[in-house]
């Protein structure tokens, strides 16, 4: 496709949250998340921006939540009508381009370059889809307008909730120079402060570095991050729905020196993979998966087949995967690959009890 390409970020204004206030208006005015009880180590999945105000946040445990904000509703999560509202939400992205990438049930890039609609105006198609969601779904949504995905994610974040940010082309190099790190997709806490020590607050300092020694000290995202801090990302718009993983993955400010120490913190992550496997509704699953990223930032994974989460079974895997290293742990990652319809799995309980 030639010419310069128009990509829309939608992201529902949190959404769990959201079609709970919308069904219970009472809800509105309280602080409110949706999520797992702290009795059974819950977790927050969305929290309204009430709640946010006493700094609860998705990922964060249910206890921790209720202590920052002790008049927290925490509400479980209904997926029937999530699942319902998410199909509304994709009818109307479909109006207007059948080029959709689904992130999540309300999350989507949709690339409208080559779309009639709106006179061709990526901006009023975005004010468009808005109006429709709020209007049929009965929940606000934010947009991002942009000539990549990298960029109109970071748009669509600006000034949530209920607002969008287009960032035209003649902009772009602007608007990516004043950027702070953190804003960058992929830069977590550990590589943002790791970019700081370095002497990288904004993307304008980024780009002061040659791309080898980018690479020198962060691996292969090196490269990412040189592109990125240039506004480039030429990634495609991809339309195949079909998930093949699940995976939780986790970068510690300390490397971990050993294989004892990354065998410690395998509960954690597995607790953390049981519950997206969940919230992804408990699809089959065919193989274990474990990652490990080292010090130097090689990095490697081991798997195996199996239907079930086996705490001896990652054990295993993570032997294997650290044995290739065998140097201190600065990523680790476990994960399940999905069966498809030709795996016919059995119906098999979520966790082997050990």
């Amino acid at each position: 496709m030639t010419g310069q390409r128009k990509i829309i970020h939608v992201d529902c204004d949190c959404f769990y949250a959201a079609i709970e206030m919308r069904d219970d208006p009472s809800l509105r005015e309280v602080p409110l998340a949706v999520g797992g009880q702290p009795d059974s180590r819950g977790v927050i999945a969305t929290c309204n921006y009430i709640a946010r105000r006493y700094g609860v946040h998705s990922a964060m445990s249910s206890a921790r939540a209720l202590r920052l904000c002790p008049q927290l509703i925490i509400l479980p999560p209904d997926m029937r009508r999530y699942r319902e509202a998410s199909q509304q939400i994709m009818a109307i992205y479909e109006r207007y381009t059948p080029l959709i990438e689904p992130l999540s049930l309300d999350e989507a890039y949709l690339d409208v370059s080559c779309q009639p609609h709106e006179q061709g105006s990526a901006t009023r198609m975005a004010a468009a889809i808005r109006r429709q969601i709020q209007a049929e779904v009965g929940i606000t949504a934010s947009a991002g307008i942009a000539p990549n995905k990298f960029l109109a994610k970071i748009a669509s974040d600006w000034n949530k909730p209920d607002c969008q940010l287009v960032i035209r082309p003649q902009d772009v190099d602007s608007f990516v120079l004043g950027l702070p790190v953190e804003k960058i997709h992929g830069v977590g806490k550990v590589t943002a402060t790791q970019l700081k020590q370095l002497g990288i607050h904004r993307c304008s300092d980024l780009r002061q570095w040659e791309k080898l020694d980018l690479m020198r000290h962060f691996g292969r995202f090196g490269e990412r991050l040189y592109q990125l801090a240039r506004g480039q990302d030429e990634r495609p718009v991809s339309t195949d729905r079909s998930r093949k993983s699940i995976s939780v993955e986790e970068t510690y400010a300390q490397d971990l020196p050993d294989l004892a120490a990354c065998l410690d913190k395998l509960p954690e992550l597995m607790s953390k993979l049981q519950g997206r496997i969940a919230r992804a509704e408990n699809p089959p699953f065919k193989g274990l998966s474990v990652k490990l990223k080292f010090a130097d930032f090689s990095q490697t994974t081991a798997e195996h087949s199996g239907r079930q989460l086996s705490s001896a079974d990652y054990r295993d895997l993570l032997e294997i995967a650290y044995a290739r290293g065998q140097r201190p742990v600065r990523l680790v990652g476990v994960g399940v690959r999905l069966a498809d319809d030709t795996d016919q799995p059995q119906q098999l309980p979520l966790f082997d009890v050990l």
